[in-house]
């Protein structure tokens, strides 16, 4: 059986841990990182945090799955009726290079055309619609209702954020 990437849920901040394990059992594992600063009352700090929370990749034949399974911290391996499925090799590999590329990347709330999403900042902030499409770039199209009518707005991808 050939070997092939697959996500692994982990339990809450493990992320580190479960990629340490898996080194250390010679398994081999992607945990793509970015860099954040976070704030308290009294300090500022910079930390390293998972890009796909709860999330580690793992390379391996499907009838190994049983070490990766025995790792403390690991939940499951995303699955879909019971059997683990792989990863689209070039999306991993994509993931690397932007890793290794130090490309900066941040974790985004997951967004579809038809989703209701409010405009968080910006001269729009407070307004909510519906996600039209998303264009080529960092670009949204959204629908806001103003008087019964709708105005699409075109709003840079970080300003939204999905509604509940």
């Amino acid at each position: 059986m050939e070997e092939r990437w697959y996500a692994v849920y982990t339990w809450a901040r493990h992320e580190k841990c479960v990629a340490e394990q898996m080194g250390q059992r010679q398994l081999s594992s992607f945990l793509p990182i970015y860099r954040s600063i976070h704030r308290w009352k009294d300090r500022r700090k910079e930390v390293e945090l998972a890009l796909f929370p709860s999330y580690v990749f793992v390379h391996l034949a499907l009838k190994d799955r049983v070490r990766v399974l025995q790792i403390p911290g690991v939940v499951h391996i995303v699955s879909a009726r019971g059997v683990p499925v792989p990863l689209a090799e070039h999306e991993i590999e994509t993931l690397r290079h932007g890793v290794d590329g130090k490309v900066k990347m941040e974790p985004h709330p997951y967004l579809q055309a038809g989703r209701r999403v409010r405009v968080r900042s910006g001269a729009m902030a407070g307004l909510e619609g519906v996600l039209l499409r998303r264009k080529e770039g960092l670009r949204l199209v959204v629908s806001i209702e103003i008087l019964m009518r709708s105005v699409a707005v075109e709003i840079d991808e970080a300003d939204v954020q999905a509604c509940a």
